[in-house]
């Protein structure tokens, strides 16, 4: 895929970089200045690096923002994985970030990720704490407390054990549905206003870019595979060894989407879990809180950031 006007005029004064990593070529956009505190900023499902165009101008102001496509996403490389799905485990993931953010010089960062990049987040800061100065997480609860969820409540958030399926069955029936007709499904279902209003039209070109490409709706279900894996697998070695994240968190949560319906609150979650000292604000919105609020998530990180 190549760079386009849109997400050229998606991130003003941005620059574009190509980064040769572990997990193969990872893309990113790098504004503010130089030598600002550095700050790494990871999208969600189904979405790419886009999806931060309504935050990252303002952060960059006094932040050095890097808005990085996961592997799998975006113009990321996409590779295949493996039986263990180990390569889109969200500990590796982390592992190849950390060496990406050590190749454009940062080894010290504030952290912010959105669903599946707030995985990788914690799951990064959990492994290699001294890494992570803050970490700010975006409408998710652990892994492994969203399965149990599940398990205890058939048909919640059916798309997780829907794309965690064997391959190739959810990525045959997503391209027989059409992927933007399943994947816009998803964008409207967990949309606040059940529409695409919230998205810019430019965003929008970006994720449909990304989703309509093979290799990338098998690489979004190995990240899911991944998550009813290895990635539950490590939140319970964890929670079992009483591991918690040092340094500061903040828990951002949407009133219509992950707080609806629900046995307790995501920040009352990670309080038990995680994040003992984690502080939380719930945000008037859908699941995409960057683009469906963003004015009370730009003033909300921006505190938790100056703190």
């Amino acid at each position: 895929m190549t760079d386009d006007a849109g997400s050229v005029d998606l991130f003003p004064g941005f620059e574009s970089l190509w980064l040769e990593g572990p997990g193969g070529r990872a893309f990113a956009r790098a504004g503010g200045p130089a030598e600002a505190p550095p700050l790494l900023l990871l999208h969600g499902f189904p979405q790419t690096h886009a999806m931060w165009h309504r935050l990252a101008p303002d952060l960059a102001r006094d932040h050095r923002v890097i808005c990085l496509d996961l592997k799998g996403y975006g113009w990321s490389a996409a590779p295949a994985g493996g039986p263990g799905h180990e390569a889109y485990a969200k500990r590796e993931l982390g592992r190849e970030i950390v060496a990406l953010m050590e190749r454009i010089g940062h080894v010290h960062f504030a952290l912010c990720g959105h669903d599946r990049g707030a995985r990788v987040a914690y799951r990064l800061a959990l492994d290699e704490p001294g890494r992570v100065a803050r970490l700010a997480l975006l409408d998710i609860v652990p892994t492994l407390v969203q399965w149990e969820r599940i398990e205890a409540h058939p048909g919640m958030n059916p798309h997780w054990p829907f794309l965690a399926g064997p391959a190739p069955g959810p990525e045959d029936e997503i391209l027989a549905r059409g992927p933007d007709a399943y994947y816009e499904g998803l964008l409207r279902d967990w949309s606040r206003a059940k529409d695409l209003s919230a998205f810019a039209p430019g965003a929008l070109a970006l994720y449909r870019q990304s989703w309509n490409v093979p290799e990338r709706i098998h690489a979004m279900c190995e990240d899911y595979r991944a998550g009813a894996g290895p990635d539950r697998a490590a939140d319970a070695a964890d929670l079992a060894a009483g591991r918690t994240l040092p340094m500061p968190v903040l828990v951002l949560s949407s009133d219509a989407y992950l707080e609806r319906g629900k046995p307790e609150t995501a920040l009352a979650t990670w309080r038990r879990t995680f994040a003992p000292q984690a502080t939380g604000e719930v945000v008037v919105s859908g699941h995409f809180l960057a683009e469906e609020n963003p004015s009370a998530t730009l003033k909300a990180l921006r505190a938790f950031l100056a703190g």
